[in-house]
């Protein structure tokens, strides 16, 4: 079953509500897209860039850590870069796609408290994550970047969920009809 995305016009009621719908939401389709396709096809690349959906959902664990963790909060995380080597994105042997959901959600839960703890406008603090002498972004700043990230990977994950499906077929009006 598809979910509906937010609309502009749901009745939201705060700022804070906005971002958290829509994160939520991104998060969850990135999870139901990885969990559209077989365990194998979640472990295999279909992309030139060697990716894969499960390299993707530890990324985005990964991303919202950095930018809520080690650079809002400032706080230290250990190897904030861990979703990545040398270049690309690494998921751990034995990995499952139930304990990769579990991690992303985890992480979720830690923004959304974050998130609901702090002013939008409030300055992240001073930290490594940030270039030496740029003034820290605002958390609403923060969540603007996660939206985007979480959009374009759902995005991508979108076009491997259905070029993964059994039933996909070119559609349009240049599309060929199936012998």
């Amino acid at each position: 079953m598809q979910r509906r995305p937010p609309s502009p016009s749901d009745p939201i009621g705060s700022r804070t509500g906005v971002w958290l719908t829509y994160l939520d939401y991104l998060r969850e389709e990135a999870i139901a897209l990885v969990e559209s396709v077989s365990e194998d096809e979640a472990a295999t690349s279909r992309v030139a860039s060697g990716w894969t959906p499960f390299g993707l959902l530890v990324h985005l664990a990964y991303v919202e850590r950095r930018w809520i963790v080690w650079g809002f909060l400032g706080e230290a995380v250990d190897d904030p870069w861990g979703d990545q080597r040398d270049g690309r994105w690494v998921v751990e042997p034995g990995a499952t796609r139930a304990g990769l959901v579990e991690r992303l959600r985890a992480q979720g839960e830690v923004t959304r408290a974050v998130v609901e703890s702090h002013d939008l406008d409030e300055a992240a603090r001073p930290g490594p994550r940030f270039l030496e002498g740029a003034a820290p972004p605002s958390l609403e700043r923060i969540l603007f970047h996660l939206l985007q990230e979480y959009a374009r990977h759902v995005g991508h994950l979108d076009l491997v969920a259905e070029a993964s499906s059994e039933d996909a077929r070119p559609r349009g009006p240049d599309a060929q009809p199936s012998a």
